[in-house]
This record gives C-alpha cells, sequence and structure tokens, in this order.
C-alpha cells in the first residue's frame, strides 16, 4: 500500500514537471517568433527606406526573406511575402519579386486564404503584362474571378478587395486595348471606376477615365474622348495629382484634335500641357516627347512652317541628350515626313532608315510600318518594291498577332469558368450558387432553344407560304399577260380578215369594172383609166401584205416572261424617279425554265430594286439577263453610294436573295464599296 502511494506521488511530481517543461518551451518558442517577427518588420522598413542606398535596401531584403523563410504557414507569412514581393519590384529585381509571388501563391493555397489566392494572381499579371500577354491576362482573369466571388460569399466588407479588384480590371481593360478588343476594355474600365469608388480609394480614377478616352479615340467618337480626358484632369485634382494629369490630359486632346485634323486646336492643347514649366524641370523625357507633338501637329497645319524644323530640333537634342528611344524613334520618323515633303528624298530615307532600326527595338511596329512606307516613296522602284513588300508582310504579322491575342484571351476566359475547384475549396458557400447559376442557366438554354425551334417551324411555315402566294401571283400575272396577248392576235385576225375579204374585195371589184370600161370604150380616156387601175393594183398589193403581217405570229414564246419583268422594272423606276436599262439575251428558252425559277428570279430583282431605292441613293439601275454555260446569268447593278461588304450586317432582304439563290442551287455574289455602287450577280443552271 505504501509502495502504491509512493508510485502515485511519483507520477504526479513527474506530470508536474512535464508541465512546467512544457510550459518553458511553449515561452520559449513564442519569445523566440516575437523577436523574429521584430526583426523581418524592421529589416523591411530598412529595404523599403528610399533615403538608403540601393545595395543597402537589397541586403535587409534578403535578410528578411531568410527569417521569413522559418515563419510558420499563417496569413502572416503570406503577408510578408506580399511585403517582400512588392520591396523587390520597387529594386526591379523582378524575377525575384515573381519567385515570391509564386511562393505566396502555394502558401494561400495550404492555408486556403482566398484574398491572398487573388493577390498572388494579380501580382503574377504585373509580372507578364509587358512580357507575355496571354499569361498576364489569364492571372488577371483568375484574380477577378476569386474577387467577384467575394460580392457573392459576402464573406469580406468590400472596402477589403473592391480597390485591389479594381486595379485588375483596369490592367484586364488595358491588355484588351492592347489587342483591339476596344469594347471589352470600356466595360471593364467602367466596371473599374465602380470598384474604385466603392472602396473610396480612388488613386487610379484618373488612369481610368484616361484609358476611356484613350478607346473613345480608337473607335472615333472624338467627343466622348475629349470628355473622358477632361473627366480625368477633373478627378486627378481630388487625389493631388492635377498637374501631372493636367499635362497627360491636355495632350491627348491635342491628340484627338490631330486625328480629326482639327491642327489648330491640337496645337492649343499641346501648349496647355506645356504651360507647367516647373513639371518639366525634372521631367526633360515627356516635355521632348510634347514638344515634339506641338511641333508635329504645326508640320500637318502648315508643312512650310519655318517653326517646325527649328522645333523638331530642339526636341530631338532634348531626347538625344537623354538617351530616350521612344522619342528619338518618333522624331526620325517626323524628320523623314519633313525632309520628303521638301523634296530631299535622300534625307528622308537616312532617317526613314534610322527608325527601321530603332523602332523593333522599343517595340514600336505601328511607327516601322511608316518607316517602310516612308522607304517605299523615297527608294528608287526595285528597293522601294522591296520596302513595300515588308510592309505588307509585317502588317499582315502584326493582325494575325492581334487575332492570336483576342482568341487566346477568349480561350482564357473560357477555360477559366471551368475552373472553379479553388475557389469551390476556399468558399463552399460559392459553390452551390454556382451550381445555381448553372441551373438557371440551363433552364434558361432549354427555354430559348424551345422558343427558337418554336419560331424556325413558324418562319418556315411562313416561307412555305410565301412561295405558294409568289408562285400564286407569278401565274397570274403570266396568265393575265397571255389573254393580253390572245386578245391582240385575235383583233389582228379580224382586221386581217377584214382587210382582206372586205376592202381588198371591193377594190378589186372597182378595178375589174375599170378594165371592163377600158376594153369598151374609146373615147380617149383609156391612158388615164389605165393610171388609176396600176394605182389600184398598188394599194392591193399593200393591202395584201398588212393583212398577212396581221395574220403572222410576231411574238416569240418568250415574250410573256420577259414583258412581266420589264414592266416591274419600268414601274418601279418610274414611281421613284431612276433610269434604267433592261437587257435580255436572245438566246434563253423561258419556255423551258422551271416555273419557281421564274418567280424566285422576279423577287430577286424586286427584292433588289426594294434595297436599291431604300438605301443606295442612286440616279440609275442596269438589270441584265444573260446565257453563259447552260446557266442564266442575272446581274443588277446601280450607282449608288455602296456599303463595305466585309462589315455589313446582312437584312433580311440580302438574305431572302441569298435564300431564294441556293433553293435553285445556284450562286451569288454582293459586290459593293463605300461611294462605288453595288452589283448584284446571280448565276443558276437551267
Amino acid at each position: 500500500m505504501i509502495k502504491d502511494n509512493k508510485n502515485i506521488i511519483l507520477r504526479f511530481l513527474s506530470l508536474i514537471a512535464l508541465v512546467l517543461i512544457l510550459g518553458c518551451e511553449k515561452s520559449f518558442i513564442e519569445s523566440t517568433e516575437d523577436t523574429r517577427t521584430k526583426l523581418i518588420e524592421s529589416h523591411l522598413e530598412d529595404a523599403k527606406d528610399t533615403s538608403r542606398s540601393i545595395e543597402n535596401r537589397k541586403k535587409s531584403t534578403d535578410i528578411a526573406y531568410s527569417l521569413y523563410s522559418n515563419l510558420d504557414n499563417n496569413k502572416y507569412k503570406r503577408e510578408k511575402a506580399q511585403d517582400l514581393s512588392s520591396i523587390y519590384h520597387n529594386l526591379k529585381d523582378y524575377e525575384a519579386s515573381k519567385r515570391m509571388d509564386e511562393k505566396m501563391l502555394e502558401l494561400s493555397k495550404l492555408i486556403k486564404d482566398s484574398l491572398g489566392l487573388a493577390k498572388s494572381y494579380a501580382n503574377l499579371g504585373i509580372y507578364y503584362r509587358d512580357k507575355q500577354l496571354d499569361s498576364a491576362y489569364s492571372n488577371f482573369n483568375r484574380a477577378d474571378k476569386i474577387y467577384k466571388s467575394f460580392d457573392k460569399s459576402e464573406q469580406f466588407d468590400k472596402k477589403q478587395y473592391t480597390y485591389d479588384h479594381g486595379k485588375v480590371l483596369i490592367d484586364l481593360a488595358k491588355l484588351s486595348r492592347k489587342v483591339k478588343d476596344y469594347a471589352e476594355s470600356e466595360d471593364l474600365t467602367v466596371k473599374a471606376i465602380e470598384r474604385f469608388e466603392i472602396s473610396e480609394n480612388l488613386r487610379y480614377v484618373p488612369l481610368s477615365y484616361n484609358n476611356l478616352g484613350l478607346i473613345a479615340r480608337y473607335m472615333e467618337r472624338y467627343d466622348d474622348a475629349v470628355f473622358y480626358h477632361q473627366k480625368a484632369i477633373e478627378n486627378a485634382k481630388i487625389i493631388g495629382k492635377d498637374t501631372l494629369y493636367s499635362v497627360i490630359g491636355n495632350n491627348n486632346i491635342g491628340t484627338v484634335y490631330e486625328v480629326k485634323g482639327d491642327y489648330q486646336k491640337a496645337e492649343e492643347y499641346y501648349l496647355k500641357a506645356l504651360s507647367f514649366d516647373k513639371f518639366f524641370e525634372s521631367r526633360r523625357e515627356r516635355y521632348a516627347r510634347l514638344l515634339h507633338n506641338l511641333a508635329y501637329a504645326r508640320f500637318l497645319a502648315n508643312r512650310d512652317d519655318e517653326s517646325v524644323l527649328e522645333l523638331f530640333n530642339k526636341s530631338s537634342r532634348i531626347s538625344d541628350s537623354l538617351n530616350d528611344q521612344i522619342g528619338s524613334s518618333t522624331s526620325n520618323l517626323h524628320y523623314a515626313e519633313y525632309y520628303q515633303h521638301k523634296g530631299n528624298d535622300s534625307l528622308a530615307k537616312l532617317y526613314a532608315l534610322k527608325v527601321k532600326e530603332a523602332a523593333p527595338v522599343v517595340n514600336n511596329n505601328v511607327e516601322l510600318l511608316k518607316a517602310y512606307q516612308l522607304l517605299t516613296e523615297v527608294s528608287d522602284s526595285e528597293e522601294g518594291l522591296a520596302y513595300a513588300q515588308k510592309h505588307i508582310v509585317l502588317n499582315d504579322s502584326l493582325i494575325k498577332e492581334e487575332r492570336s491575342h483576342t482568341n487566346k484571351f477568349a480561350r482564357i476566359k473560357f477555360e477559366s469558368q471551368k475552373k472553379t475547384e479553388e475557389i469551390a475549396q476556399i468558399s463552399k458557400e460559392n459553390q452551390y450558387l454556382i451550381f445555381a447559376i448553372l441551373g438557371l442557366s440551363v433552364l434558361f438554354l432549354l427555354g430559348y432553344v424551345i422558343f427558337r425551334q418554336q419560331q424556325s417551324n413558324k418562319e418556315l411555315l411562313f416561307e412555305q407560304k410565301q412561295q405558294q402566294s409568289n408562285q400564286e401571283i407569278y401565274r397570274l400575272l403570266l396568265s393575265q399577260q397571255l389573254k393580253l396577248e390572245e386578245g391582240r392576235k385575235m383583233e389582228q385576225h379580224r382586221m386581217s380578215e377584214e382587210l382582206h375579204d372586205g376592202v381588198l374585195g371591193r377594190l378589186f371589184g372597182v378595178r375589174l369594172s375599170l378594165d371592163g370600161i377600158n376594153q369598151r370604150a374609146n373615147d380617149g380616156f383609156t391612158d388615164a383609166r389605165n393610171k388609176y387601175i396600176e394605182e389600184l393594183k398598188s394599194i392591193e398589193r399593200e393591202i395584201r401584205l398588212i393583212s398577212h403581217d396581221l395574220g403572222t405570229e410576231t411574238l416569240s414564246p418568250d415574250i410573256a416572261y420577259v414583258d412581266v419583268v420589264e414592266s416591274l422594272v419600268s414601274d418601279l423606276c418610274t414611281v421613284h424617279k431612276m433610269e434604267f436599262e433592261f437587257a435580255n439575251d436572245e438566246n434563253i428558252d423561258w419556255e423551258v425554265v422551271d416555273d419557281q425559277k421564274k418567280v424566285n428570279l422576279f423577287r430577286i430583282i424586286q427584292e433588289s430594286l426594294q434595297n436599291i431605292f431604300k438605301h443606295a441613293k442612286a440616279k440609275s439601275v442596269k438589270i441584265n439577263f444573260d446565257y453563259v454555260d447552260d446557266k442564266i446569268n442575272l446581274t443588277i447593278l446601280d450607282d449608288g453610294i455602296g456599303f463595305k461588304s466585309s462589315k455589313v450586317k446582312r437584312g433580311i432582304g440580302l438574305k431572302n436573295i441569298t435564300s431564294r439563290v441556293t433553293q435553285m442551287n445556284g450562286v451569288v455574289d454582293f459586290i459593293s464599296n463605300q461611294d462605288a455602287g453595288t452589283k448584284v450577280s446571280v448565276g443558276i443552271p437551267i
């Protein structure tokens, strides 16, 4: 019993000792963690201190990183990874910054930190945006998806993330603008402004309005462009950057007017931008480019203005002294244009060649295209042809690249909708919401498919009834024409019989009587009567010919259909006061042509004329039927304003024409350009 009590006491004492040891160890660990945290914060502060040398700041950053590596995997460690990434980026060590972003991404997935996940993707997007557009777009798009999910889940206060979300949206907008998807860029920019306003942090609002101004200019909405740039200047006053955005905004407004061709207005705004003398004391590069814009606007306004060359020289000297390759390249391009205008092709070629060498270095393909165009114009024929070919190749490659990026962006956007697993693991609430949205989408899609099927059936039934009506109308028209022809022939036949049996018989009787008198009488008037007898014979011959002609079939078998068509054209053109020409190939045997094809050709002419009357503003139209290689070719040509064939949204009229031609196993071609008229060519087998 005593022995058992001793064992109990020993166990109790051992337990107390163990508790004391663990408590001391925990206290030591906590103390060590606290010390490490304080050291990290101290070194991060030193790294952010811009008054210190770059070398010392890098050393502090590296020490902070070594301490960071030993931290526990938690939200604090993720936040320090974000701080280190930002510092490395400011020190221009972009690869180190990217590595920290990747570590932050892995850690955010591990600890299920959705906010850290979004920030990681956003930072990676920043790294790639000037290197690889599709990778940048992919990362920004992922960040956007996560931020959007926060709106639905309501797991964060909106002010915690809307500012960062707005930055992601404006980056996506700028990428879309680069690949000329202006509608998408505009939509994203508007959403970014909404995010910034919710966050009550308006730092990027002027930048957003500036982007809207650029988009409007590219879309040739010049009034909108000026409005947005002015909004950028107004909003910059709120954040204390009114001078910067006054310079940027006035320069951009000047560019808008320059594109419009209002060079006087352009010069006015360039001068406004250049009026901030103190601002340019430390920004000589920006000053040189603005000065060059002013010079070029004056050159475009008056190519013989003597001040232009002086301004070009001044801005070029500043750019060269600062080793501003972008500014120098633009200067050389405008020098080339200037000397080309002056007729000095050798100097123009020299400066254009400089642009050709510099433009690829500064990645300015627009200036490179212009350089090739100038070299084409100022070089001899053989060399100029070579540069023209280079211009074509580069232009084609740029178009392909833009399309490629647009397609990649669309594919990334599409694929990102499927990749919801990461977000689903972070927030199960989002998963249920996504399922609900998908279910509603399926129901909506199913309803839409059923609705469209019903509409298609109605349209098909209507089209069938319309075809039947067209055939009946044609048969009635043809029947009416045939009856008119039959009546005319009967009347001709009656007149022929009247002339032959009536008038001709009576004349014949009179002549016989005169012959009898001549044979019996000998009164000195025989010669006179013979003369009148001969005259009567001549009249009989003429009447007989007229009677024969009236009794003969003079109309070809196809006259009924051609008359119907020509009557249609004549009536419509007369009503609309339009000149017309109609020609029918005599080799076409309309009797063997199927009635349905005749109806379709008739309706095609009718539809085409209606389109011309409504839209073409034409003065005359030519309609021809030709017969070539067992095919009937219909050509309808007007001299109206035309349209851009590549961009026209085909209306129901053109679709109807195409449908009718397809039914006849034929081909149709619409050839038109603005201010060059329109030609509709239809070919159908007989």
